[in-house]
């Protein structure tokens, strides 16, 4: 598995933990913790699967596709439907 950059990274933490806080009321480290303990965050983190050809908009909706089904391949961003 070849790793994102760390400013990758750290650029989409921030802004889908921003949308996880707004939407469900956590503190900034819950919704940051949230996002990366997910698998979302690990498909993120790896550069192979090309998450990063998604927006934050899209990375947040996977995230919580993951939340609601337990699997962020669930997801129409990934199924392509």
């Amino acid at each position: 598995m070849k790793r994102l950059e760390p400013e990758i990274i750290d650029y989409y933490n921030i802004e889908v933990a921003k949308m996880i806080l707004a939407k469900y009321g956590m503190s900034p480290m819950e919704a940051l913790r949230a996002f990366v303990c997910s698998q979302t965050h690990n498909m993120l983190e790896n550069s192979e699967l090309g998450m990063t050809d998604f927006g934050a908009e899209a990375l947040f909706e996977i995230w919580e596709c993951e939340k609601n089904t337990g699997n962020p391949r669930n997801s129409i961003y990934i199924k392509g439907e």
